[in-house]
């Protein structure tokens, strides 16, 4: 039997991905093996370009497989194929290039190696590409919750980002394809679905009569089916429509990625971002009349190019003042092709690390006060696996609705069910919970043989 090995880099979309085209070697008799530890025939490398380490990275894992067996046959894929193709084919052993399109044909390309051994470069004018392009997930390696990707692209071109040029312009999938899977995905065992995408509030923009709330509002007829989570909305995206369906939801939890990216208007215009602080707060207020205790989270990027030290204040105090549950922080790193990798106030590397320091500590202390308000309450939980700190401990880890991680005693056979559970003790890294009970639900079909 052949066996594939995969590496990924970079967002959950590329991990979404990798399990589909997982799925395509599955489907055609191969084994998988772990990159790291085992010899593959065949290696995937799903590599990233949001930043130029993204780049230098990819190249990286690309050589590590190349070097650890130098007969496998090596597929490049992911927005780094996409927007630097012949930087990789410049990499001896490499065979084949699938940029972020096309990818389906990745079993024929290995095929054809095989009799040919002459590299393939299948990386096509992504700024074409006009259909969404369909890779099915039906269950995932080892998660607890499935990711469904509902749409591919983007057509914000912010000052900062590579990313619709490794993407591609707005693609949704097709309302009944999103549907279809999240019954198999429900099928299969999964009780949470997470809608994912590049730009996934954008869904719809391309459709006619057609958008994300009446799709949220569709999944809710899909038998089976407990949670919906939208991996990430941008402020924009949330209409007063989606907030009407959240308002009037039992599935959609209570928690929202909302990339605020600077908290000052000056450094917002330059990033080309679509919104002032003052209209972020008030959709902010909106989301949480609508889903009380929504837990807001956000990436934030300091050190953008010209940001003042009086910019940077704007933007701590406009976090504190929204009380975020949980940022992700990013000093900015420079993209070559982007504007913004032209403007010339770049900030130096040292103001940089003691502004995210800074936003570190604060996301600290936001995150242990928005734990702190569920204190004494009872919480649905899907623990996803044994805590990682001691697995021996006889506890589990899992997050809540409202995306607190908790820790709490149970064993294995709770693994992927919804369990009620009891916040007794607010942490920054995690919270302490007893045990209440579990509510009946089977468990997902892709984890029974780790629970058994």
């Amino acid at each position: 039997m052949s066996t594939v090995a995969f590496h990924t880099l970079g967002c959950k979309v590329n991990s979404y991905e990798t399990e589909a085209i997982w799925q395509l070697f599955k489907n055609n008799g191969y084994e998988r093996v772990d990159f790291e530890q085992d010899e593959a025939d065949v290696y995937v490398i799903n590599t990233c370009t949001v930043t130029n380490t993204g780049d230098k990275k990819s190249r990286q894992v690309i050589r590590r497989a190349i070097r650890r067996n130098p007969d496998a046959i090596v597929a490049v894929t992911g927005c780094y194929a996409q927007t630097s193709p012949g930087e990789i084919a410049q990499i001896p052993g490499v065979d084949i290039i699938v940029g972020t399109q096309g990818r389906e044909n990745l079993i024929e390309y290995v095929d054809q190696i095989r009799r040919e051994r002459t590299p393939i470069n299948a990386v096509g004018n992504i700024m074409k590409a006009r259909e969404f392009e369909e890779l099915d997930v039906p269950n995932f390696t080892d998660r607890t919750r499935a990711s469904l990707k509902i749409q591919e692209g983007c057509n914000n071109f912010c000052t900062f980002c590579i990313i619709p040029w490794a993407r591609g312009l707005m693609r949704s999938r097709k309302p009944e394809s999103v549907l279809e899977q999240a019954r198999q995905l429900v099928a299969a065992g999964y009780l949470e679905i997470v809608l994912t995408g590049i730009h996934t509030g954008g869904y719809g923009e391309d459709l006619e009569d057609y958008n994300l709330a009446k799709l949220l509002v569709d999944l809710h007829q899909v038998e089976g089916l407990k949670r919906i989570r939208i991996s990430s909305i941008e402020a924009s995206q949330i209409t007063d429509e989606v907030i009407d369906v959240i308002n009037h939801s039992d599935l959609v939890v209570r928690h929202l990625h909302v990339p605020l990216q600077a908290g000052d208007d000056e450094v917002l215009k330059r990033m080309r971002r679509k919104y002032t602080t003052a209209e972020f707060y008030e959709k902010m207020v909106k989301v949480r009349e609508a889903l009380p205790g929504v837990a807001l989270t956000t990436d934030v990027i300091v050190g953008f190019p010209g940001e003042t030290d009086e910019q940077f204040r704007n933007g701590y105090e406009f976090i504190q003042k929204i009380g975020f549950a949980e940022l992700h922080v990013f000093p900015y790193s420079m993209r070559t092709g982007t504007p913004a990798a032209r403007m010339t106030d770049q900030i130096p590397e040292e103001i940089k690390h003691e502004r995210v320091t800074q936003l570190l500590e604060l996301n600290q202390q936001l995150t242990l006060q928005y734990a702190k308000k569920f204190v004494g309450d009872v919480l649905e939980v899907i623990p996803e696996r044994p805590y990682k700190e001691a697995p021996e401990s006889g506890l589990l880890m899992g997050y809540s609705d409202n995306y607190l991680n908790l820790v709490f005693p149970g064993d294995e056979s709770m693994i992927g069910k919804i369990c009620k559970v009891r916040l007794d003790e607010a942490g920054s890294e995690y919270c302490k919970g007893t045990f209440v009970r579990v509510l009946d639900y089977p468990v997902p079909a892709a984890l029974k043989e780790k629970v058994v």
